[in-house]
C-alpha cells in the first residue's frame, strides 16, 4: 500500500538500539518515502541506523538525545528542523523498565527512572515538536504505549503506570491539537523481542515469566484454540514482532488515519481485548 509518506521527515527516538522496535520503525517509514532523524541516548547506534536509511536512498541523521533531559530535547529538535527543514512525524518509542521489583520494595531512584524515561521524555519530544507543527497546521504523533498498561503486571507496576499515562497523554493531546491539523495516537504492543526482552525480563512473576531466552515457536502446526492470531503456539506469551508495530505506525503517521485521533491501537496477537 502506498502511504503517500514520500519526502515527509519522522523524528524516531530509540533509533539506536540494532534489534529495537525504534530502528523498524525508522527503517519501514524510510521504505515509504521519508527521511529519518534517528535519535537515541547511544549514538553510535543511531548511526548505524540512519546509514542503513541513507543506503535506501533516504536522507537521515543521527543525533544523540536523552528525552529524559527537557532542554536537550529542544536542542536536538531544533537542529533536526534546522538540518532537515521540517519535522512532519514524532514516533516516541524511548522507554525501558529498572527490573526494580515489587512496588514496595522499589527504590525511589527506579520509580523515578521509570515514570520519566517511559512517561516525561514522551512529554518532552512532544512539547520540542509541536510549535513547528502548529505553525504549518500539519503533523503526526505516535507514541508506544504497552499491553501491561492496558492488563497491569505483577512485577512491572510503575513501567504499567507510566505507560497507562501515555495513553492519557495521547487523549488529552489528541483534543488540544486535533482542530490544528495534528493527529495523536498510540499503540500498545505486546511482548515485542527486542534487547528489552532480555534476561532482566524473566525476573517477572507469573504468566510475564517467559524464561531469560526468549520463548521459539515449536515445528508445524495451527494454533491452538484459544490462540488469536493464527500463530504457531509458544512456551508463554506470544510474541509480536517489531514488523508488527512498525507497519501499524506507517499507517497511523500517514494521511490514510487522518480520522483517527486520541487511540491507542493493541498490536498484540490478542492478549488484550476491549
Amino acid at each position: 500500500m502506498d502511504y503517500a509518506l514520500t519526502d515527509k521527515v519522522a523524528f524516531v527516538t530509540g533509533a539506536g538500539s540494532q534489534l529495537g522496535m525504534g530502528k523498524e520503525i525508522a527503517l519501514t517509514l524510510a521504505r515509504e518515502g521519508c527521511h529519518i532523524v534517528a535519535s537515541d541516548i547511544n549514538l553510535e547506534g543511531a548511526e548505524k541506523t540512519a546509514g542503513e536509511i541513507r543506503n535506501l536512498g533516504r536522507k537521515a541523521i543521527a543525533l544523540r538525545a536523552d528525552i529524559c533531559n527537557s532542554a536537550e530535547v529542544k536542542k536536538v529538535v531544533a537542529e533536526a528542523i534546522q538540518k532537515m527543514g521540517k519535522i512532519d512525524i514524532l514516533v516516541n518509542v524511548a522507554g525501558g523498565a529498572t527490573f526494580g521489583g515489587p512496588l514496595a520494595e522499589m527504590a525511589e531512584e527506579n520509580i523515578d527512572k521509570e515514570l520519566t524515561l517511559n512517561l516525561r521524555g514522551a512529554m518532552n519530544c512532544m512539547r520540542a515538536v509541536l510549535p513547528d507543527m502548529l505553525s504549518r497546521k500539519y503533523g503526526k504523533i505516535v507514541s508506544i504505549s504497552s499491553f501491561s498498561a492496558r492488563t497491569g503486571v505483577a512485577g512491572a507496576v510503575v513501567y504499567g503506570a507510566a505507560k497507562e499515562g501515555i495513553i492519557g497523554l495521547t487523549k488529552g493531546l489528541a483534543k488540544e491539537v486535533g482542530q490544528s491539523g495534528i493527529n495523536v495516537n498510540a499503540i500498545a504492543p505486546g511482548l515485542v523481542l527486542t534487547e528489552f526482552y532480555g534476561p532482566g525480563f524473566s525476573k517477572l512473576p507469573g504468566p510475564m515469566r517467559p524464561g531469560a531466552a526468549p520463548p521459539g515457536p515449536p515445528p508445524g502446526g495451527a494454533a491452538p484454540a484459544g490462540q488469536p492470531g493464527g500463530r504457531p503456539p509458544m512456551q508463554g506469551p506470544k510474541l509480536t514482532t517489531t514488523k508488527d508495530v512498525a507497519v501499524m505506525v506507517a499507517f497511523l503517521v500517514s494521511d490514510l488515519s487522518n480520522n483517527v485521533q486520541g487511540q491507542t491501537i493493541s498490536v498484540d496477537g490478542g492478549q488484550f481485548m476491549i
